[in-house]
Formats: structure tokens, sequence, C-alpha cells
């Protein structure tokens, strides 16, 4: 649990602190009737993290009260949203409100009994005609008079099925002219005779949400009823109804917090529907879905998603969160897990006229400022493909990448130099004739070539044949009303991209940085060995800034037409100066930078300056040069002066390579850092946030974290190690991320396995 508590955790130990509580009890209590979509995620994670974080229990109940929209597959779909996203409910037992149809009933009985509660029979028309409007008082139906008797004898014959729907419903009788509408006799049952999928016929009057819902919070013992700001005048009837009845102490109390609103993103579970049944998307699972089930299928990984609900925080108002917030923490998270591997969506043959045989090139899959071991073998021979954006015939100014002059280096291989260009008989290019430098192998190269960048290939003998489909946010405007605001270039898919033969055979994850292109995941669905299927699951840059920016001020423009589109990349940065140059040559060529830092680093004197001071600390170019470029240049951006200085950095990254903090914690350090300008060692000793190495330390509350979920011990242990993460997420949540990652991981699996 973090030292700064939101405004609902302050209430829960408030509440235990003056014993109005013994123990904390929470519920997420969703309708059964659609994919529960980034909104539950949020909600889950309140719910849930509130009970593990004051060591009570939290329900998960499907609120079925209405049986023509719910079903079994949407019950489905929210446990397993749930157990994906690490979490597991009280008594590992599933809850319903259905379960509570008999109770429920006895208690609308009673409140007949006590005269507050009749069966009312006029129409839909008339009860909004008689409710008034905000300035205006309602007024009572004439049936409010009927007896006692003669309501208690038309409900029950109201639940044996006498009347066809819609005849007569049951209302609350409390006050027509209350300021709050919901006030005004609310409807406590109405008649529907339709199939429920768990209890078949026997019922034919449902109550309503308001009224069942703080019902089932009383009978299950919840003591906060936590949901979101639509509901904050519907408290009213939920006090209304335990206070009426007088039910017995303790009761739960409602409290409400801001609904999660996200830009491009509509989570209206009606127009989601409409998608699902108009074919404007696959299925709910659909990676372009805000659903748990489209987020898991597109790639994105529980860590993304919690750590999203965990930045955008707990708020008492409504607001809209920028959706490439999300798209952030996937970038964030994929970044030291994902292997980067070569792909090509665009092939064109590239013939190397001097290079015979083959061999085959060491090369790993993290770059080497991720301490992350594990390479592959990739095979290379006189014909290979590469990108067909990587060559022009006629290079606009600042084209990097190879031409008719300009050679350019095959990434981990050879740099080669263009001789020959073949076109067919319309002109388009087909191949390209190439020759390489013997003496230019990457990691071992004597040839003094210098080249301005490293481009993605894959070898013509060997690559595997894949599908590819990238995905863009469904919705093209800001704020999507419906089907008009669709994006119709949220989905392409290329039938005939290539891939290294590694990713294949090796597996090494099911998620991959295919190199300059962005993230990508193995379609759980659809992926075969005959047809392998991979979806992008976020680009390498927030794409939609770009494009956003370029709205707003002309800019030039370069457009390449290509025959597979792709994310369009607009705008032309102006050539580096002779001094530019001679940085980004230095970065890239002496200190083993990668293009994309050594341009951020190059192009600005502030941050090169502040880089330089940093390096004449610490000989570790790669690692300070990821946090200038990144962290240090995002709070250049915000403010015209920093709190913290180069000194300070190398710091920072001297605890990391030593082990004294992890990359996580490296985050919160620097966010202090940023705020007061205290040196970090100083912010680490008192704050306490030493990493954890120490086996004794570690190893019990690994015993722990197993001996809570047995069920995934066993699902673990039957075949599903992709819960393994589960147990590591759990081991690491308890040390509030203190644990090293590494023990971690060796210590579960030793565990796991024993």
């Amino acid at each position: 649990m973090s030292e700064s508590k939101d405004f609902l955790r302050t209430i829960v130990e408030n509440d235990l602190k003056s014993g109005k509580y013994n123990e904390v009890v929470t519920r997420f209590p969703p309708e059964p009737n659609g994919f529960p979509h980034i909104g539950h995620a949020k909600s889950i994670c309140i719910n849930f993290g509130i009970a593990n974080d004051y060591n009570g229990y939290c329900n998960l109940r499907m609120d079925d009260t209405n049986p023509t929209t719910e079903d079994t597959k949407y019950v489905e779909a929210l446990k397993d949203a749930v157990e994906w996203l690490g979490f597991s409910w009280g008594s590992n037992k599933v809850y319903y409100t259905s379960d509570y149809f008999p109770k429920i009933y006895d208690y609308a009985v009673q409140l007949i009994k006590m005269g507050k509660a009749y069966v009312d029979s006029i129409n839909e028309e008339e009860m909004r005609e008689y409710r008034g409007t905000v300035t205006q008082a309602g007024r009572r139906s004439k049936y409010a008079n009927r007896s006692i008797e003669e309501n208690l004898d038309l409900f029950e014959r109201m639940k044996k099925g006498e009347f066809k729907d819609g005849a007569h419903v049951l209302r609350a009788k409390i006050d027509m002219s209350a300021a709050n509408m919901k006030m005004r006799d609310p409807l406590l049952y109405r008649i529907r005779h339709a199939h429920h999928f768990r209890t078949g016929d026997e019922w034919c009057i449902y109550p309503m949400y308001d009224y069942a819902h703080c019902l089932s919070d009383y009978i299950e013992g919840v003591t906060h009823s936590i949901c979101t700001l639509e509901f904050e005048n519907n408290r009213d009837i939920y006090d209304w109804v335990l206070d009426t009845l007088e039910l017995k102490l303790p009761r739960p109390y409602q409290h409400e917090f801001a609904r999660l609103g996200i830009n491009y993103t509509v989570m209206s579970k009606r127009k989601l529907l409409e998608l699902v049944n108009g074919n404007y998307v696959s299925g709910w699972d659909d990676p372009r879905m805000p659903t748990i089930a489209g987020y898991k299928r597109r790639g994105y990984t529980r860590e993304s998603i919690l750590n999203f609900c965990d930045q955008i925080g707990i708020a008492k108002a409504n607001s809209m969160v920028d959706v490439s917030q999300l798209e952030f923490c996937i970038r964030d998270d994929l970044n030291t897990k994902a292997p980067r591997v070569m792909a090509v969506l665009d092939p064109i043959k590239v013939t190397i006229v001097n290079y015979n045989g083959s061999e085959e090139i060491e090369a790993p899959y993290f770059p080497h400022d991720i301490p992350k071991d594990g390479s592959r073998k990739i095979p290379f021979s006189n014909v290979v493909f590469i990108e067909r954006e990587d060559f022009s015939e006629n290079p606009v100014k600042g084209y990097n990448r190879l031409t008719l002059e300009q050679p350019v280096r095959l990434r981990h291989a050879y740099i080669i130099t263009c001789k020959e260009v073949i076109k067919d008989a319309s002109g388009n290019i087909v191949e390209i004739k190439a020759e390489y430098n013997p003496n230019s192998k990457s990691g071992n190269d004597t040839s003094g070539i210098k080249v301005k960048s490293a481009i993605q290939w894959v070898d013509a003998k060997t690559a595997k044949k894949i599908e590819v489909r990238l995905y863009d946010r469904l919705y093209k405007n800001e704020a999507p009303e419906g089907l008009e605001d669709l994006n119709p270039n949220s989905l392409t898919i290329i039938k005939d991209a290539l891939i290294e033969p590694a990713v294949i055979t090796d597996k090494a994850d099911v998620r991959f940085q295919f190199e300059r292109e962005g993230y990508f995941y193995a379609d759980p669905i659809d992926y075969t060995d005959e047809n392998p299927v991979f979806n992008k699951i976020v680009g390498l840059k927030d794409s939609w800034a770009k494009k956003t920016k370029t709205e707003d001020k002309p800019v030039e423009k370069v457009v390449v037409k290509q025959e597979v589109k792709k994310e369009a990349v607009i705008g032309v940065e102006q050539e580096m100066s002779e001094s530019q140059k001679a940085l980004f040559e230095k970065y890239t060529n002496k200190l083993g930078l990668n293009n994309e830092v050594s341009n951020i680093l190059a192009r600005d004197e502030e941050l090169s300056k502040f880089y330089e001071e940093a390096l004449a600390e610490l000989n570790s170019p790669v690692a300070i040069a990821n946090i200038v470029a990144n962290d240090v240049a995002k709070e250049l951006k915000q403010s015209d002066k920093l709190n913290f200085n180069a000194k300070q950095i190398v710091q920072l990254v001297k605890m990391i390579d030593e082990e004294i903090i992890s990359n996580k914690i490296a985050k919160q350090v620097f966010e202090e850092m940023v705020k007061s300008g205290v040196n970090p060692e100083k912010i680490v000793e008192e704050k306490g946030l030493v990493q954890i190495t120490d086996v004794n330390i570690i190893l019990p509350i690994i015993d722990e974290v197993i001996a809570k979920n047995p069920d995934n011990v066993a699902k673990y242990k039957a075949g599903n190690d992709k819960l393994f993460g589960f147990f590591v997420g759990q081991v690491l949540k308890a040390t509030d991320g203190k644990a090293n990652p590494k023990v971690v991981n060796d210590l579960v699996i030793e565990k796991l396995n024993s």
C-alpha cells in the first residue's frame, strides 16, 4: 500500500479505527450482460485492492436481475478478467444476486406490511408524467391508497405469474416531492416473463438494481459498497431501504469514486454490443475493443493494466484520461520484457553479389542496457529481404537508410552498398543488387565505413512467412459518439510478412519487439504453426501525438505511398548541423547508443550538455543516455529549471547497477527527485527503498503467496505455466516492489517445481 492514501482508503481506515467494522469486506458486482472493459478493471483494482490492503476480502457477485440480457458467457468473461488481473475473490465462491431472490422477496413483503411499499398499476407513460420535474413536485398514483392486504395479495399473484409484463410494479412509498427525483416512489419490482440463465422459469418478477443491490451487500456482510459517481443519487435509496427495514448492524454504506473515461474510446455496453452484433469488430475479444478480453488478446500485460489503474488514481470528480497514458504503460512494461527480433512487413529482395556461402550470426534478444540474457542464431546468406521503405532511389534530405550513394548496416550483420536496381516492366523495384564489406561485421567492424543507420532484414532461405495484424485506435475522434466516428484504418492485415526463424522455432516469449516496428503478440486464437499470426500491441512511439501536432501546425511533409498501409510517418526533421552530426556519430559509433536516443541527445544542446556532465562522472553511456533522453527530456519540456543535476542522475544509475534499488523503485526515486531535488541516496534511505536480496526474507513471503493460492498452484503444476508471472507479481506486490526480481524469479520457480 502506498504511503499517500486516496480518500476511499482514508474512509476505510477511519471506519476501522472507530470500531465501526472489525474487518473490511468489499465487492465487485457487475451485471453479466457484456464483457468487462477497462473501466471494470479500475473498479476491480479498487475493490480487490482495498480488501487486500486491509487484510479483508472482496466478493465477486453477479448482479443478475435482468434475465433478458444476461448470459453464462458473460459470467465466465468476468471471472476470467478478475483472475487475469491477479485477484481472487472471498471464499473462492462466485456470488449471485439471484441466490438471494427468496430473501429479497421476503424483505419486499416486510416493506408492504410496514406500509412502505405498494403495488402500482399505472402505465409507463403515466408514471413518467406523475413523476414531475426538477422544479415541480410529482404526484402519487391513486393505487398508492391500496390496503396492505390488497398489496400483499397482488404482490403474491405477481410472483405466481398471474399478470402479464407491465401490468403491475412494486414501488417504495417515500416522497413524491423529494428534491432527489430517484426518491419519488422508486420501483422495487417489475414483472418479466423471461427465462433466467440460473433460476430458469422459477421467477417472473425481478427486483430492481437499487433495491436488490443494497440488500445483497447486507446479506453478504459487505462493509464498503464502492461504486462510480453515476450512482451518487442512488445512495439515498440505498440508505432508505436498509434504514427502513431496521436491519441489524453493522450495515454497509455506499461510497462513490470517479468513473474512468478515456478519449478515443467508448465504454457503453450498449455501444459495444452494437459493434459486436453489427460485425464492426470480430467479437468481444477483438483486439481493438476496450474490453479486458480485447486487451488480453492484443497482447497487453496484466502489469500494464494494473500500472495504468494505479497511475490514474482514485478521484472524486469525473475527468477524461488520455489513451496515450495506457499505451505508455504497455510500452514501459514491454521495454524490459520483450525480446528484440527482426521482421520485414513489406519485403524487397536484396542479392549480395560478392557473398558466398552462408553463416549463422549470434544476436542477443535484448540490448546491452537491459540486463537480461538470451540470444538466438540468425541465418545469413547472399539473399535477404529488407523493408521496401528502407531503400530510396531519390531520397529526401535527412533520409539515413540505403540509397544509390549511401551504405547501410544490416542489423547484427554487415554493411552493404547498393550497386544496381532491378525493375519490372511497370517500373517497380523488384530487386536490389548489393555488395557487402567482409570487414564490417557487427561487433568486429574494422572497415572504417561510417553508416547513418542499421536496418532490419531476414534471410530469404530461412525466413518464415507470417500474418501481421496492425491495430490502431478503433475511433478516429477524441470524443466518439457512434458508428460514424469509427476509424476506417483501425485494422490493416499483412499476409506475406517475413520473420527470422527463431521467433517461430524458439518462441523466446509470446511478446516481441519487432525492431523499428513496435511490440507484437502471437494471437492466442488464430495462431497456428502453419499460419503464424501476430497482433500489433502498440507502436514504439505515440504516432497519434504526431498526427495531432501536425494538424495544429503546418509542417513540411513527406508522404511515401506504399502498397501496404502502415502507421503514417508525418513530418521530416531538419537536417543536423555539423556539430550535431559529430555528436550523433560519437554517440552511435563510439558510445554504442541506438539511433533514436542519439538523435534526441545530439539535437538538443541542453540535453547533450547534461548527458556529457553525467558521463564524465560515470562511464555507463547507455544507462545514462536512456534516462537523460527519456526522463530528463520529459522534465525539461515541462519545466524551465530542473530540481536535480547530472551528478544525482549518476547516483541513481549507480544504485541500479549495484542492485541497491530495482528499475521500478528507480522510477519512484526519480519522481521524488523531480519534486524535491533531494539526492537519490537520501530518498532511498529515508523511504526504506533498498532492494531486498536476502533469501531468508523473500522465501517466507513466497511460501505465504503459494499457501494463499492453492488453486493457481494446481493449475500451474497442471501445465498452465503462464501463472508463473502471477506468483512473481504477488511477491513483488507484497514487498512494494522492493524484492530483487531476478532473485524472486529464481526462488518462485524453485518452489513451484519442488
